[in-house]
């Protein structure tokens, strides 16, 4: 099969090719329009576009009954001046061109989606960074910030799981699922290692008190103490006394 083949060289060392003038009929209408003798069939509905409404890639172009394809070349095809074409709607090229355009702006905003959830990732990786400095040094967090980071971060998640994508901005998709769970698993680690690390200062605290002397007892209270317990065994004394001395005087008679 023999394929014409032009080179620049070629066009730039032979003489500027003429304008011819074609009739197309589109629907009941028809149009002149002026085109270059050596273009191709898909320069032409590219000037078809503008008079017919119909975008170049919708437009299904005959000459002498017979479909022409976009990138064969009108002096090939035998098109002259005042020859008549036939132009007419694709209606098939017209759904695909449309399902691309459907499919390319849900890509465009799955990956629009994809870059804002990447950015809120970065936020929460910083503090994730935080709490693991925090807690790798032996001090505490707070159990709190963890869960609340966990939490966050399965949102984020949860947002990419609902993203339906193709090509290049699945991949994006399946890198920031990546990261989230890793993240997220660091914040696992994390919470057992602060889980022992509480412990461990439990049982310091423990050992510090036990390790702590006794409070000294006032001597005040002791002596009060030992003199109570003295007056509990001591005799009395003046009770003896007096009733000796009662005793010992002979009581007087009265005759």
């Amino acid at each position: 099969m023999l394929v014409q083949k032009r080179s620049r060289e070629s066009e730039s060392a032979s003489k500027p090719a003429p304008a011819i003038r074609v009739r197309v009929k589109y629907g009941s209408a028809y149009h002149e329009i002026h085109v270059n003798s050596q273009a191709n069939f898909g320069e032409l509905k590219k000037l078809l576009s503008g008079p017919t409404g119909l975008h170049p890639l919708d437009q299904k172009i005959l000459y002498k009954d017979k479909e022409r394809e976009s990138t064969a070349y009108l002096d090939t095809a035998g098109v002259k001046d005042k020859s008549k074409l036939v132009v007419l709607e694709d209606l098939k090229a017209q759904a695909k061109r449309c399902l691309e355009m459907r499919r390319a702006a849900k890509s465009e905003q799955a990956s629009k989606s994809i870059a804002q959830i990447s950015v809120e990732v970065n936020k929460l990786a910083s503090k994730v960074s935080a709490l693991e400095a925090i807690i790798s040094k032996g001090k505490r967090a707070a159990e709190d910030d963890i869960l609340s980071l966990t939490e966050l971060l399965m949102n984020e998640l949860l947002k990419l799981d609902a993203i339906i994508a193709d090509g290049d901005v699945k991949t994006q998709r399946r890198t920031q699922v990546r990261r989230v769970q890793k993240y997220v698993e660091t914040l696992d680690m994390l919470k057992i290692k602060n889980s022992m690390s509480g412990l461990s200062l439990k049982k310091e605290e423990g050992r510090k008190e036990q390790q702590q002397p006794p409070p000294p007892v006032p001597s005040s209270i002791v002596t009060t103490k030992w003199e109570t317990f003295e007056s509990l065994f001591s005799p009395k004394t003046s009770s003896s006394t007096s009733s000796a001395t009662s005793s010992s005087n002979p009581t007087p008679r009265l005759d």
